[in-house]
């Protein structure tokens, strides 16, 4: 593979989950990666105990590894992708108790992106409800994240492993973003382009990259199908890598494949350890 500038991450809640959390840095910091990211690890604590938080810093710090994503309280992830912040009642109130305890965790380890998920419909609740308070959500996290000078990002899903989500092509995740950033005036809500999700939906990538590179913030990528490494599908990455750098990306991508049969070590023959690290090699 020749993208020898690329800035690589693993993340950490699909990749070494044979591993119990606290191990997991040092296992990607023993495969070669400088770089993590994070579902928001306790799947049933929005606001967990302090010593949680604290044990996983300095998991993170010990390991030598750093963290450049994490993502706010979604419910039970893994899993079937479901977000909490457009459903009613106690979910929309425990995103928004964990939006400043992940922001705090984060930020004190210097990482300040933030990813969050819209959510399913709900039966029984008019969508039209479900999006307004999506959209207020989205709006006080943002306000939040631009407190520390963050980013907020929102991502498209793909239809058929979560029908349920109403976001599940590129141009309506832009929608979502350019509301978001009109409710608030910060234009810090940005494009997660995950283009596993795209290219389950059938999106032309190139298309995509052409169009929204602009607007994204991150990137993750898994191949199609099966989710797996690239190389396991048959989604050609030089070629999608490339057409980002040359559409002016120059940020992370992120790992978020599952390792397959095998222990996750043996997941990145594909990526040669030099790119492995934060700070790429350009030789």
């Amino acid at each position: 593979m020749g993208f020898t500038d690329t800035r690589f991450n693993v993340n950490l809640s699909i990749l070494f989950t044979e591993l119990p959390l606290l191990e997991r840095p040092a296992a990607a910091r023993a495969a070669g990666f400088t770089a993590v990211e994070l579902w928001w690890p306790w799947v049933d604590a929005p606001v967990p105990e302090q010593a949680e938080l604290d044990a996983l810093r300095v998991a993170l710090e010990d390991a030598g590894v750093q963290l450049v994503g994490l993502n706010f309280y979604a419910g039970r992830l893994p899993g079937p992708d479901r977000g909490a912040l457009s459903v009613p009642g106690e979910e929309s109130e425990r995103f928004r108790a964990n939006v400043p305890v992940a922001i705090a965790f984060a930020t004190s380890l210097g990482c300040t992106t933030f990813n969050a998920l819209y959510g399913n419909r709900v039966e029984g609740v008019d969508p039209a409800e479900q999006d307004e308070l999506a959209l207020a959500n989205l709006a006080f996290a943002a306000r939040a994240v631009g407190e520390v000078d963050g980013t907020l990002l929102i991502e498209a899903l793909n239809a058929p492993e979560s029908p349920r989500c109403p976001i599940v092509s590129a141009p309506r995740a832009i929608e979502v973003i350019d509301a978001v950033n009109a409710a608030t005036g910060l234009d810090n809500a940005r494009f997660l382009m995950d283009l596993y999700h795209l290219s389950m939906n059938g999106e032309d990538l190139d298309e995509v990259i052409d169009r929204y590179t602009a607007k994204t913030a991150h990137v993750q990528i898994a191949d199609n199908p099966g989710r797996g490494a690239p190389g396991t599908g048959e989604l050609d990455f030089d070629g999608l890598i490339d057409r980002l750098r040359k559409a002016g990306y120059d940020g992370f991508i992120g790992l978020e494949y599952k390792p397959g049969e095998g222990p996750s070590a043996g997941a990145f023959e594909w990526l040669p350890a030099p790119l492995r690290a934060a700070t790429p090699t350009t030789s």
